[in-house]
């Protein structure tokens, strides 16, 4: 366990093993699974420290190493109230989040990404940093999300979801995904770089997504075609709900 001197939290449950490193903000009420690290340096913050000779590693395996090292180069992270982040999940610096985020086992939060209130991540879900989430987002187990994706309010993302940001992988021009508000996302579909998903709109499982898609529309398959509207959908669903 390791809580750094510079950190705040208020009534806070932690379970054990955990790190909370730099000026780290954890809200009241919230809970910390054992082993979850909350304010953990970031690559340029490392490389910075290394090249200027401050930060000097032991990882000789007769010494442990020591959290005090991380913790003065660290931002630290904002994690609002009410917040329950399980067991091993890792969130880097400069992360900030609202009220009530729930996090599933493992989840990995990169540096700068900002996550609005209420909303919900699943076990083994990466959200690679520069990402930006709304509120009453839900972003099931194993999804990945890199930087300069956008995820507007109220959207639901599947299990195993992957959006990209490289057209022309490996590139040196990178652009985000949007996902609109109220859009919906099938499990293991695949969403292209520089796509936006419109309002309402719901994009089916297993498909790959190439271009924009309008708001309110159901788009299906390899690559991705419109098949319905939103409303034709919400009456199969009520159909199917029912049976």
């Amino acid at each position: 366990m390791f809580i750094s001197k510079r950190a705040t939290l208020g009534r806070v449950l932690l379970e054990g093993e955990n790190i909370i490193l730099g000026p780290s903000c954890v809200g009241d009420g919230s809970i910390l699974g054992r082993g979850t690290v909350v304010g953990y340096p970031c690559r340029s913050t490392l490389k910075r420290e290394l090249f200027t000779g401050t930060l000097v590693l032991d990882w000789s395996a007769t010494k442990a190493f020591d959290p005090e090292i991380y913790d003065r180069i660290s931002d630290g992270a904002k994690l609002g109230n009410g917040s329950t982040i399980r067991i091993g999940t890792v969130i880097y610096e400069r992360v900030s989040t609202g009220e009530e985020l729930e996090t599933g086992h493992h989840v990995l939060i990169r540096e700068d990404t900002k996550i609005g209130r209420d909303s919900r991540i699943g076990s083994s879900t990466i959200i690679d940093g520069g990402v930006t989430i709304g509120d009453r987002v839900v972003i099931q187990s194993g999804a990945y999300l890199p930087p300069m994706t956008v995820v507007e309010d109220d959207v639901f993302v599947a299990p195993r979801v992957t959006v990209t940001n490289d057209r022309y992988p490996p590139s040196r021009k990178l652009v985000g995904v949007t996902l609109k508000r109220g859009a919906v996302i099938g499990a293991n579909a695949i969403l292209i770089a520089g796509i936006t998903i419109g309002d309402e709109a719901v994009v089916a499982a297993g498909a790959l997504v190439t271009r924009d898609v309008s708001p309110r529309t159901v788009v299906m398959g390899v690559p991705a075609r419109p098949k319905m509207s939103v409303e034709e959908y919400q009456k199969k669903k009520g159909k199917y709900e029912k049976t």
